[in-house]
C-alpha cells in the first residue's frame, strides 16, 4: 500500500483552500479537487489519515454523479488525471484515482441534509424535543427506526474547527430564498431516495447523508462529494437492529472510538490507534465495493 496523502503541496499550482479532506487547487478555468486521506469528526481534522481513503471516496463520488445524472448535473469535468492541463502533469502518481477536475460554481451557504433514519444529532433533538430541525416526529421512536418518510433537515456550512448547525427550513429559505430552497429541497430528497433504493439492493442501508450544491448561471448542480461514507451513514442491512447505534461502513466507528475517549470535541484532534486506522479502511472499502458491485474499478488500487 502507498502512504498515505494528509496533504498536498504542488508548488506550481495555485492552492486556494484546505478543506476537511478536499486540498481545491484554481487551475484558472477549473478547479482541481483532491481528496486526501484526512479524515474528520465532530468538524475536527484528526492527526493520523486513513489510507487510501481518498480515492475511495472519489471512486464512490464519481459513481453516484454517473447514476444521478437523470436528476441532476454535476461539477465533473474529468476524473483521468492523464487529461488534466499540462501544469499537473508532474503530480499525476499522486492525482491518480484521487481527484477530479470541476467546473467553476458559486457553492450555496447550507449542506442539504435528508434523514431517512433517526440517528446522531436527529436522534438527540428528537430525545430533548420530539422533533429534528422543526419538524415535529411521531411519539416512540426508537435510535435508528426508519423514519415515516425522508426528512429534508438542512444546516450549515461552517469552517474547519467550527461546527455546523442545524436550521429549519424558513432560516434555509432566509439564507438562500424561497425558490432556490424549494429546489435543493426536492432535488436532496429525490437525489436521497433514489440512492436509498440503489445501496438497498447492494445490502447497505443509508440512513442519512448530505449533498452540497453549487450554481453556475441559473443552473443548479451537484458539486463537493456524492453519498460517500464520509457524507453518510452507511449500515449493513443484515445487520439492522433499532433500538441503539448501529454497525457501520462509515466514520461513526471513529465517532465511536473517540466518544469513548476524553477528548472535548475541540481542536486539536487525538491520535488514532492503529486498530482504528485499519479497521476504518477496511469499512470504507468494503463499502465501496457493495455499492459499486465489485464490477466498476479494480481492486488493485485500494489495497
Amino acid at each position: 500500500m502507498k502512504q498515505p496523502v494528509f496533504e498536498t503541496d504542488f508548488p506550481e499550482l495555485n492552492l486556494m483552500k484546505r478543506g476537511k479532506v478536499r486540498d481545491i487547487y484554481d487551475l484558472g478555468d477549473a478547479l482541481l479537487m483532491v481528496a486526501t486521506d484526512r479524515i474528520s469528526a465532530f468538524d475536527v481534522v484528526m492527526p493520523d489519515p486513513i489510507p487510501e481513503k481518498g480515492k475511495v471516496l472519489t471512486q464512490i463520488s464519481l459513481f453516484w454523479f454517473e447514476m444521478m445524472k437523470p436528476l441532476v448535473g454535476n461539477h465533473l469535468i474529468s476524473a483521468n488525471a492523464d487529461e488534466y492541463p499540462s501544469v499537473c502533469k508532474p503530480y499525476t502518481d499522486v492525482l491518480r484515482d484521487r481527484s477530479m477536475l470541476v467546473r467553476k460554481t458559486t457553492p450555496l451557504p447550507i449542506e442539504c441534509v435528508v434523514r431517512g433514519y433517526i440517528s446522531g444529532s436527529g436522534w438527540k433533538s428528537y430525545q430533548e424535543s420530539g422533533s429534528v430541525c422543526g419538524i415535529k416526529l411521531p411519539g416512540g421512536l426508537k435510535e435508528s427506526d426508519k423514519l415515516p418518510e425522508p426528512l429534508f433537515t438542512p444546516s450549515t456550512k461552517e469552517e474547519i474547527g467550527f461546527h455546523d448547525i442545524n436550521i429549519d427550513f424558513e432560516e434555509t429559505v432566509i439564507r438562500i430564498g424561497r425558490p432556490l430552497a424549494d429546489k435543493v429541497k426536492s432535488l436532496s430528497l429525490e437525489l436521497y431516495i433514489k440512492g436509498k433504493e440503489l445501496a438497498d439492493r447492494q445490502g447497505i442501508i443509508i440512513a442519512d447523508t448530505k449533498f452540497e450544491f453549487g450554481r453556475v448561471g441559473d443552473e443548479v448542480i451537484l458539486i463537493d462529494e456524492v453519498l460517500t461514507p464520509d457524507s453518510s451513514r452507511f449500515w449493513p442491512k443484515a445487520f439492522y437492529d433499532p433500538g441503539g447505534p448501529q454497525k457501520s461502513f462509515d466514520k461513526q466507528y471513529v465517532r465511536d472510538y473517540l466518544l469513548s475517549t476524553d477528548w472535548n470535541k475541540e481542536p486539536p484532534g487525538p491520535s488514532l490507534p492503529e486498530e482504528v486506522i485499519r479497521n476504518t479502511h477496511e469499512k470504507y472499502l468494503e463499502a465501496l465495493l457493495m455499492i459499486t458491485d465489485n464490477s466498476q474499478f479494480t481492486i488493485h488500487n485500494y489495497v
